[in-house]
């Protein structure tokens, strides 16, 4: 399996270097050259199967020979062990034909714990083998960071920062980073937004002369073992409802877009899918482009579901490069004239787009609506994020009688205020959690110059 760059100009590399490089050279995103494609009787053969049977079975054409069977099947089996739940990410029937895929039993009680903890275990074998340590840094609008460093902080090959826009998450999700106060974990709290943040990481990926020759790894989903490794619960989802016999829907949550990026290329590897419906909050920007072909940067919005207050998605790269015949150039010109002015889609890519995927925006009060309206109607306490996948379904699914998926990324008690604001007294931490807001705190304020996060990150990696 060879990978190439969404810009068209950096050379393709292998799994090892994609997992360690993270963005391409030419600022591009690495997909795969050719994707897997899996028969129908391959699919109906997954039904039933455990969970890391399937992850190591959709997963394994990725890898290819870089790793082999007996290590990978460990890895995988030890990433999701830490879950709390034995189906790893059980699906609850909410409503005729719509049902809930809860992907927020790991660790850090959400979606992305189910990449990130294989994906820690991957860069350490791979470290582990060619005698290096690495630097991850990371941009986290909320949940990222913590599930990158519980999948981290036991490497000895592993320093890891993560930047976090200062104020900006809730404190459950800050507490999840900063309490952690392991040798090889700093939190940095960026005075600005996320995208400041992920601006920059970028720029730190794009000139690493400050490391002075350490590998700098991303832990965002820009890495491609994270969309890889959430391929995997969209064909669980779909083939335990009866893929590939009938078709599923799917309804995620989006501010990057790995997540529905994952589902899309499961799609796009024989899993019958027949509509994505993509939610978001006032941060809509993802809404606007396919509705109305409105590609353009507004003012990011403090919402009360965080982890999607993004202007800048950056994996919807990943599916313009699709929607664009896998052109690179013309993804390069789209993306250089958005950074500097309102920009739109061509004709022939939007109406690709559309054909599969619809959307939907919901504000605040309305987020408070609807987790108020799904608690009375399922007795499902669902966290912000949630709730605007819930509202999306509804209101944009196109065929009643197709499975639709809600995926749930997060626990509602990550989200406390949320809750409340919903008449709620709140939503309890699990046991393991429960001396959260009293463990003890480590983190640094920085301003959101590259300058600054550098020199921090220089001078304390070990």
């Amino acid at each position: 399996m060879r990978y190439i760059s969404t810009r068209g100009t950096a050379p393709a590399l292998d799994f090892e270097e994609v997992l360690l490089t993270g963005l391409a050279s030419d600022g591009g995103l690495y997909v795969p050259e050719t994707l897997p494609q899996f028969s129908a009787d391959e699919l109906s053969d997954m039904a039933g199967r455990p969970y890391s049977e399937v992850a190591f079975r959709v997963m394994k054409p990725f890898v290819g020979d870089s790793i082999d069977d007996a290590t990978f099947r460990r890895l995988i089996d030890e990433s999701y062990a830490t879950f709390k739940h034995d189906a790893v990410v059980p699906s609850v029937q909410l409503g005729p034909n719509h049902y809930l895929l809860e992907l927020f039993h790991g660790p850090t009680l959400a979606f992305k714990d189910v990449a990130l903890q294989l994906l820690g275990r991957l860069l350490n074998h791979f470290l582990e083998k060619r005698g290096e340590k690495g630097v991850i840094m990371g941009a986290t609008s909320g949940d990222t960071g913590s599930a990158a460093i519980e999948g981290c902080r036991h490497s000895d090959h592993l320093d890891i920062f993560i930047l976090h826009p200062h104020q900006r998450v809730s404190e459950v999700q800050r507490r999840q980073m900063t309490t952690v106060l392991s040798d090889n974990v700093f939190n940095i709290a960026i005075e600005g937004n996320f995208d400041d943040a992920q601006a920059i990481v970028k720029g730190s990926f794009a000139d690493q002369d400050f490391l002075n020759g350490t590998r700098l790894i991303a832990v965002n989903s820009i890495n491609w073992a994270r969309i890889m490794a959430q391929i995997v619960y969209y064909v669980y989802a779909a083939v335990n409802l009866g893929a590939p016999h009938r078709e599923v829907s799917f309804t995620v949550p989006s501010a990057n877009f790995g997540n529905l990026y994952a589902g899309f290329t499961a799609s796009q590897m024989g899993l019958p899918v027949k509509q994505f419906v993509i939610a978001t909050n006032a941060n809509d920007i993802l809404h606007r482009t396919l509705a109305d072909n409105d590609f353009s940067k507004k003012a990011l919005l403090a919402t009360l579901a965080p982890s999607m207050d993004i202007v800048v998605s950056s994996n919807f790269e990943r599916l313009l490069f699709d929607a664009y015949n896998r052109d690179g150039a013309q993804v390069r010109a789209l993306l250089e004239r958005f950074q500097q002015e309102p920009a739109a889609l061509a004709d022939a890519p939007l109406s690709r787009l559309r054909e599969r995927f619809d959307s939907a925006t919901l504000s605040d009060e309305g987020i408070i609506d609807v987790i108020r309206d799904a608690f009375e109607r399922t007795g499902e306490l669902l966290d912000p994020h949630t709730a605007t996948g819930f509202y999306a379904a509804e209101a944009k699914r196109w065929d009643q009688t197709t499975p639709m998926v809600t995926l749930a990324t997060a626990h509602p008690a990550k989200f406390e205020d949320a809750v409340v604001k919903a008449g709620f007294e709140g939503a309890p931490l699990p046991p393991s959690m429960a001396d959260l807001l009293e463990r003890d705190e480590r983190y640094e304020v920085l301003p959101a110059e590259l300058e600054a996060v550098q020199r921090f990150v220089a001078e304390h990696r070990r």
